[in-house]
């Protein structure tokens, strides 16, 4: 009996396997191949006590164990890093991974201010490498934790003309959860649109079925009326009048809501209204909890739209209106694609990158809940099945690594600070790539130098030289609060400026700062400034 990824399997076909064999009244003949530093698949029931007991379950009748130690994939240093990732899992088979294929490059980490950053340095980072390093689109990968991470890097990728696919799966705009709030979203905005008025008519499911929906469009198009023109007088009754009528004062609340709240404010008042949040938030299956993932993205994108902090150019604010966003949307996703080009980037979540390899790997979201997954994080064999799946991850890259994670990222509609991954600090220094210090906005980055610290996560650690143009011991911050247009004040970094302007709501204000050198967009809620004069 030939068994492989033997680290997959679980009880029941564990059971499968014994009987085959006749364990308990005969020798048997049995060969099973597996890598247990790669069991990641718990959540569809597989077990890694499996292959850690295989050895010993089967030792009455002599097997062996034959270590496959060489690597023929990556380099040294993303061998090495990987080795000393995965050591901290205690249950494990010990095995040293080595490689001969050369020290290669050391592992670059980008630390980033927010989560779109990230998007642009990652996409910037790889125009970098098809530059100097002349790889194609198809050599170069995208990972991350959960699907829904892909939104930023789609637009991205989308805003420079590179094409890309998702493997394993749909673009973030094509999968249903977010096609549907959008028709939601089209609808209030133009009720003339009939494609959108089809999709949510009876989603979620409100009595109104496919034959009033075909009488309707016959009514409508007798008339020379669009669906929505159509459904105050469409003739029928019952409780699919009832249920009519309680749609038309649903979308009518929305078309009032438009008037009256910013483009995210009115997302998250239809997703309501309509029931979708609540539908999805009602499904607590591993698809369900994906969907739902996939909404929070899409309102926290909106958010993003609204609030535009990642922005420092002296642009003004533009409308910030439903309708500009979905204006948006539309062009991310009406730019022809050529089907027949495969050359494009990879972007998919780690568990559908296992068994893949590209010459070009960007690992994204590293942070504290993220990757790991806070879902993980109330046990040690979540955690360690966690650290397995960034094993799988880094192992996916044969010659560039990159690793990112976002000092500030939206969760549920709000900018929320985040920590680096614990995994982070168990790779040692000698991998990584020196990076200097970053500024954006008004916090200071840290540096990337990890402190290396086995089980447990320590904060990066500061770089010794930080860029800064005034001297810190002198530096006190004013309360964000207390800037006003025509100001001076001092930024850590940029020096001494004037305030030239400040706009935005009472949790959102921005300043626009006028500096010796440049002109800065600064959100305030984030920024350390200190005021020079009254």
């Amino acid at each position: 009996v030939l068994v492989d990824e033997f680290q997959d399997t679980n009880h029941l076909q564990y059971a499968i396997i014994r009987k085959l064999v006749n364990y308990d009244t005969s020798p048997y003949n049995i060969c099973a191949v597996g890598d247990d530093a790669q069991s990641i698949y718990a959540f569809r029931g597989a077990t890694i006590q499996n292959i850690l007991d295989f050895e010993s379950d089967f030792k009455k009748h002599g097997i062996k164990t034959f270590k496959l130690e060489q690597n023929y994939r990556s380099t040294e240093h993303i061998v090495k890093a990987a080795n000393q990732v995965i050591i901290n899992n205690r249950k494990q088979i010990p095995k040293t991974i080595w490689s001969d294929k050369g020290s290669g490059s050391k592992i670059n980490l980008i630390e980033t201010q927010s989560d779109s950053e990230e998007g642009k340095r990652i996409i910037e980072s790889i125009i970098e490498q098809k530059s100097r390093q002349h790889f194609r689109n198809k050599d170069i990968a995208i990972l991350y934790r959960t699907n829904a991470q892909s939104r930023i890097f789609e637009e991205h990728l989308t805003n420079e003309r590179i094409p890309y696919r998702i493997y394993g799966g749909v673009s973030f705009y094509d999968r249903k959860e977010v096609k549907d709030l959008i028709a939601y979203m089209r609808l209030a905005v133009n009720p003339k649109d009939d494609e959108a008025f089809k999709r949510i008519i009876n989603y979620p499911k409100r009595a109104i079925g496919k034959t009033t929906i075909a009488k309707l469009s016959a009514a409508a198009d007798q008339a020379g009326l669009t669906l929505w023109e159509s459904l105050p007088n469409f003739k029928i009754g019952g409780k699919t009048k009832n249920s009519i009528d309680a749609f038309i004062q649903i979308i009518r609340s929305f078309q009032k809501i438009l008037q009256e709240k910013n483009a995210y404010e009115a997302a998250v008042f239809i997703g309501d209204k309509s029931g979708l949040l609540n539908l999805l938030k009602k499904d607590d299956s591993e698809e369900g909890k994906k969907r739902f993932e996939n909404i929070e993205a899409l309102l926290n994108g909106i958010q993003a739209f609204v609030e535009d902090n990642t922005s420092i150019d002296t642009a003004t604010i533009a409308d910030k209106s439903l309708a500009s966003y979905l204006q948006n949307v539309a062009l991310l996703t009406s730019l022809d694609e050529d089907e027949d080009n495969d050359d494009r980037i990879s972007l998919m979540s780690v568990h559908a990158a296992k068994g893949l390899e590209f010459k070009s790997v960007f690992i994204a979201g590293l942070e504290e809940g993220l990757f790991p997954s806070f879902m993980s994080l109330d046990n040690l064999e979540g955690e360690n099945e966690e650290r397995r799946l960034f094993y799988v991850a880094i192992t996916r890259a044969e010659h560039q690594l990159t690793l990112s994670y976002a000092k500030r990222r939206y969760r549920y509609g709000k900018m929320k600070f985040t920590e680096p991954s614990r995994f982070l600090s168990e790779i040692p220094e000698q991998h990584l790539l020196n990076r200097k210090p970053s500024s954006v906005g008004g916090g200071m980055g840290s540096g990337v130098t990890v402190s290396r610290v086995i089980g447990k996560f320590t904060k990066p650690a500061r770089s010794s030289k930080p860029a800064f143009a005034v001297d810190p011991a002198t530096f006190s911050p004013s309360p964000s609060s207390s800037i006003q247009k025509g100001m001076e004040v001092l930024h850590l970094k940029f020096g001494k400026g004037q305030v030239v302007n400040v706009d935005g709501g009472p949790d959102n204000r921005i300043a626009t700062i006028r500096f010796p050198d440049t002109e800065k967009r600064i959100m305030l809620k984030f920024a350390k400034l200190q005021i020079l004069d009254a």
